[in-house]
């Protein structure tokens, strides 16, 4: 059990996926229920003790700025790529504002509902430095609402994460959120890198686990899924905890 006081949010992706909407607003600033993405993740660190976040920018990075500049909490530091870094250098860029401990990283446009216990404070409390490089907030690939394809990984019975072999249908996906220890990426090189290099590497030493999502969690890619996690909500057809 660790006790989170620094976090990220990865809010400096193309968001290709959501055009036209990102066109004029960066995927993070898309609203969902009155509160943009990124207020949504800022909200949940905030909830939970994460008072010094990092944020990093790059579409459209002025509005991020501007953002974050509006909030009086958490304390933000937005860090400009000038050049895109991708998941894993962005955040091999922020370590120096992070801190010696765990993390916690949450995805720009990552939004879930939490179960009976707020899911950081559930990875914070399975959070075991002495065996685990990163801890990945899971969600079950049959429960998702959207295009899925094959699925991200596989957990065996103590937690540990797999790949999936060629063609081998995984019953997880990555939720966008997950604490990570800064060896993890210790090795790395400054530049543009994802994280999956540093999670293989980890894979290998037996040092990923995956925590299984107790909420609901929405897979937001396309304008129609931005829609469907709308209307849902709207009508109540999710269960607020």
């Amino acid at each position: 059990m660790i006790r989170l006081t620094h976090g990220m949010v990865l809010a400096a992706g193309l968001g290709t996926r959501m055009r036209p909407l990102t066109e004029a607003v960066p995927k993070p600033l898309l609203a969902l229920r009155g509160r943009s993405l990124l207020d949504h993740a800022l909200d949940r660190l905030d909830e939970n003790g994460v008072h010094d976040v990092v944020v990093n920018a790059h579409h459209l990075a002025p509005q991020v700025v501007a953002a974050c500049e509006a909030r009086k909490s958490p304390r933000c530091t937005v860090l400009v790529e000038e050049v895109l870094l991708e998941t894993g250098g962005g955040v091999r860029n922020a370590l120096p504002h992070l801190g010696d401990a765990p993390f916690a990283v949450v995805n720009g446009d990552a939004y879930w509902l939490d179960g009976p216990t707020p899911a950081l404070a559930r990875l914070a409390a399975a959070f075991d430095p002495e065996r685990m490089d990163a801890l990945l907030l899971m969600v079950r690939a049959a429960t998702v609402d959207g295009e899925v394809g094959l699925g991200d990984f596989l957990l065996d019975p103590v937690g540990h994460v797999r790949r999936p072999e060629e063609r081998e249908v995984a019953p997880y996906l990555f939720a966008g959120v997950q604490i990570v220890h800064p060896r993890l990426l210790d090795g790395t090189e400054p530049g543009r890198f994802g994280m999956m290099r540093p999670w293989m590497r980890a894979i290998e030493a037996e040092r990923l686990y995956g925590l299984v999502h107790d909420g609901a969690w929405f897979h937001l890619s396309t304008p129609p899924d931005l829609q469907r996690a709308e209307e849902a909500l709207d009508k109540g057809l999710v269960k607020l905890f």
